[in-house]
């Protein structure tokens, strides 16, 4: 036997954190805080669709016995069905990853969308039988709800309840379509060089979130036109930059205020607001209380 199969053998299988949010409808987390890599399994049959998003870090799935893999990256989701055959999950979760895993069966996926089918491309007829594979980018927003799932912390008896409104709620969102959506647009998105640049400048506003650079600076630092970094920011992300950029850095205020470190004038400043009483207005639009009564509410 060599090394790599021995180091294989050596490696605990784990398990989801599973919740059952309805019939034929499934939640799955997992959070490997560890500094080794994981493996987790769970046998699936083919009447099942599968979402997985991975919040953080990376992971692999494994198919037929090792012979094909699918990778996913921190901020990207994956979309699996095969009505041919059972997709077994074998997940290697690579060290500080976190994976969220939604799984519906197709009967009832079609409950949701059985008056408008033509608007899920494969549960059209012609493609009710064939396997169908999907990745794409994780918005803000479904960002925000896969956080709100992976680190629930309200009160057991409610989870049921609350894993089901969420797990609707990220489903509404992966689906949804912007009204606004151009398709002359899409020719855009092919140049890989500009999604590069599009990420790159996500990843520039997330590092100046408390002093962030003009749209114009900002499209200027990566090398684009404003026209394409905003056409090019709003389809890759979902959301207008600043939109983008609000969402994220009240998330960072909601994890600095669970963490107990800094006061609310302190995390108001880390996130860009210079005044108390307009980081508080900001959390309360986004959230519906104030920085406050969420702390309170967490002891």
């Amino acid at each position: 036997m060599n090394n790599t199969q021995s180091q294989k053998k050596n490696v605990a299988v784990r398990t989801f954190e599973e919740t059952k949010v309805d019939e034929g409808f499934f939640v799955l987390t997992y959070k490997n805080d560890e500094n080794q890599t994981q493996n987790i399994v769970k046998d699936i049959d083919s009447d099942y669709i599968q979402f997985h998003f991975c919040l953080k870090g990376s992971s692999k799935f494994v198919f037929n016995q090792g012979r094909y893999a699918l990778n996913i990256l921190a901020e990207n989701a994956l979309l699996l069905y095969n009505p041919q055959r059972d997709l077994p999950i074998n997940l290697e979760a690579d060290p500080n990853s976190w994976i969220v895993s939604v799984l519906i069966s197709i009967k009832k996926f079609h409950g949701l969308f059985s008056q408008e089918a033509g608007y899920i491309t494969f549960l059209s007829e012609e493609n009710i039988d064939k396997k169908y594979y999907k990745d794409g980018v994780i918005s803000p927003s479904m960002a925000i709800v896969l956080n709100q799932l992976i680190n629930y912390n309200l009160n057991q008896s409610i989870k049921n309840l609350y894993f089901k409104a969420k797990a609707y709620e990220l489903l509404s969102l992966y689906f949804n379509r912007s009204e606004d959506a151009d398709v002359e647009q899409c020719p855009f998105l092919v140049d890989e060089t500009n999604v590069i640049k599009i990420r790159k400048a996500k990843d520039i506003i997330i590092a100046r979130m408390a002093e962030p650079p003009s749209l114009q600076e900002l499209a200027d630092e990566i090398g684009l036109t404003l026209k394409k970094l905003k056409e090019g920011f709003k389809q890759i992300y979902g959301d207008s930059v600043f939109s983008f950029l609000f969402d994220y850095k009240m998330e960072v205020a909601r994890k600095l205020l669970e963490a107990g470190n800094d006061n609310v004038n302190e995390v108001g400043l880390k996130v860009g607001y210079s005044t108390a009483s307009h980081f508080i207005a900001a959390f309360k639009k986004k959230y519906g209380t104030t920085p406050k009564k969420y702390v309170t509410s967490l002891n």
